[in-house]
């Protein structure tokens, strides 16, 4: 799952870093002010009061819910949307067959069933799964919620054309071979030829898998699997104004400005036993600043950043001195690192891959991201701990932690005698140029790397073109890009979810690759292979865990840190609390707001 993240320009985010790291340690031991200022009427919860736990508890109605952001949608459209806090909000006006549980922590990451009235009844060996809809379900116009409407939503992931972006998971489980093209290019009078579906009446669909796979109905509750109505399927606009299924409606949407919903008047809460919609108006305002932002959402002028990508250094720092009480710093979910594509010399070399893990100082990269509070815990190894079959730290293959984050010059210079550079070699790291952590990161790389005789270029590449850039192997070869720093987290939380697009050698594309290490590994390929059968999720578990095992013990990445966040709620919100099911931040179809 891929996020967007704003923050300040330039060398100043080095030193900004170092100063944020050392005010949080202070915070993290309990420096500052537990009761809190706050902003509004209410009092505010207390720092970390709603990290994997419910603050302000509260079944009030009424209100507006205010949003702010720096980052609009990749789209509205619940087919195209593929960013993080996108899937969130999408949960107000889109439902699907089953969601995620509406509660903390892990247990929000556990599936419940939404438009269905059960989970999925599973037969043929795992190859065949049956719903049945709920009643009353219906359309913003008050209209019934068909099974058609449900399989066209799935079938328009197959119209990429028109259609760019979004997961494509459904794709490969139910068309490998790449037969049906789409609904816009169906001969089929109902435009629902996809024959891996069958719905044989309003209420029943049928999935029909041509080989079973243990993470189809967490694919499923993605917001790419939600019902679409042919007659309000405007195509490549639709995701300027979403036809609703879920308890809010658009109202206006201005790109790049603002969003406003407002309640559906025909939604009922007697079908729909997973929201609780409490705010009667819910609006996102977006700037073009992040500072301005932390200033208005520190201000009370909004109640929490969309994007929950944290404050920036400057918020982060008057917050934790004025405002304690209305933070929480959870895990995202998020792993950031670097990556060596085998296709660049000398990184086709094992041994020149480690001597970059070794030689990296660990410590220097996690103060460029922000500390051990607001950058997260040093990263050892390249499986998030949302992830089943994660060991966090305790998995740490080149003794990264244990050494207390140092960079390791004896090993390294080990490594560089044994890939044939013992006097070190020359490469390039890539890095976004709108993305100042993402520098500052890459300057603490190369000042380390310099000492064991790597030297480092740093190409600050337009991070609005990656999957055209970092994502096309061919461009990364001819720029030598050795090195790409970038993150990721599970788009469900599997290793599949997770780990599948970066490691499994059929997911290296032309362009909008993610495997940029150019990972072709039989045994991993073979060990994803057995995942997506399994059924027992401590088997799953475990293949997991051998995966993370395998793909650390090739080098192929250098982590950075299990990320942690630095998140506002103002003291107007109520049920708040982060979830696993979105990357530790905060679940907002619970949100209410005090008047």
């Amino acid at each position: 799952m891929t996020t967007q993240r704003t923050t300040r320009r330039g060398k100043q985010a080095v030193a900004a870093a170092a100063v944020v790291a050392a005010l949080l340690s202070t915070a993290a031991c309990g420096g500052g002010d537990d009761e809190g200022k706050g902003n509004g009427k209410a009092a505010a919860a207390g720092f970390d009061a709603a990290n994997n736990k419910i603050a302000n508890a509260s079944a009030k109605k009424g209100g507006t819910l205010k949003f702010a952001g720096v980052q609009d949608a990749d789209s509205w459209d619940t087919t195209r949307g593929y960013y993080g806090f996108v899937w969130n909000f999408m949960r107000y006006y889109s439902r699907q067959l089953v969601t995620s549980k509406t509660e903390p922590g892990k247990t929000g990451s556990e599936l419940t069933p939404d438009l269905a009235t059960a989970r999925a009844k599973i037969t043929d060996g795992g190859k065949t799964y049956t719903y049945t809809l709920r009643d009353g379900v219906s359309w913003e116009d008050g209209k019934p919620i068909t099974s058609q409407d449900v399989k066209y939503g799935i079938e328009r992931q197959w119209a990429q054309d028109v259609l760019s972006g979004g997961p494509v998971y459904l794709r490969d489980i139910l068309d490998p071979k790449g037969e049906y093209k789409g609904p816009y290019k169906d001969t089929s009078k109902d435009k629902l030829g996809l024959k891996a579906i069958d719905t044989p009446d309003a209420k029943t669909i049928v999935f029909h898998l041509p080989a079973a796979n243990s993470d189809f109905e967490e694919i499923l509750a993605l917001t790419s699997s939600s019902p679409v109505r042919q007659d309000k399927d405007t195509k490549s606009k639709y995701g300027l104004k979403p036809f609703s299924s879920g308890p809010y409606k658009f109202e206006s949407y201005s790109p790049n400005k603002s969003v406003v919903l407002v309640r559906n008047e025909n939604w009922k809460q007697s079908s729909d036993p997973v929201r609780k919609p409490l705010p009667d108006k819910i609006t996102l305002n977006l700037f073009s600043n992040a500072d301005d932002m932390d200033n208005r959402l520190i201000a009370g002028d909004f109640d929490l950043d969309i994007n929950q990508t944290g404050l920036s250094p400057q918020g982060r720092i008057k917050a934790l001195k004025e405002h304690k009480a209305n933070l929480d710093n959870p895990v995202s979910g998020y792993v950031r690192y670097a990556s060596f594509p085998q296709i660049v010399k000398p990184f086709d070399n094992i041994h020149c891959r480690k001597a970059v893990i070794y030689g990296a100082d660990h410590k220097s990269l996690q103060t460029a991201r922000g500390g051990p509070v607001a950058g997260g815990d040093i990263g050892t190894n390249m499986l998030p701990p949302s992830v089943p079959g994660s060991e966090g730290q305790k998995y740490d293959p080149y003794g990264t932690a244990a050494n207390d984050g140092a960079a390791n010059t004896a090993k390294a210079k080990e490594e560089l005698k044994a890939c044939g550079k013992p006097n070190g070699f020359k490469t390039t790291i890539a890095v976004r140029n709108n993305k100042p952590v993402e520098v500052a990161t890459a300057e603490s790389l190369q000042a380390s790397l310099d000492k064991i005789g790597i030297k480092v270029d740093i190409d600050q590449y337009d991070g609005s073109q990656g999957s055209g850039i970092i994502g096309n192997p061919t461009v990364v070869k001819k720029k030598n890009y050795g090195i790409i720093i970038m993150g990721w987290g599970p788009d469900f939380p599997s290793v599949q979810g997770y780990g599948a697009p970066l490691w499994d050698s059929k997911y290296i594309l032309e362009s909008g690759n993610n495997n940029f290490a150019m990972i072709k590994d039989k045994a991993i390929d073979a060990n994803f292979d057995k995942f997506t059968t399994e059924l027992d999720d401590a088997k799953k578990a475990q293949i997991a865990t051998e995966i993370n095992h395998q793909v650390m013990e090739g080098g192929y990445y250098l982590p950075f840190v299990f990320e942690k966040f630095i998140n506002w709620r103002s003291s107007r919100l109520t049920n708040v609390y982060t979830t696993d099911a979105y990357s530790g931040t905060y679940d907002f179809i619970s949100l209410g707001v005090t008047k």
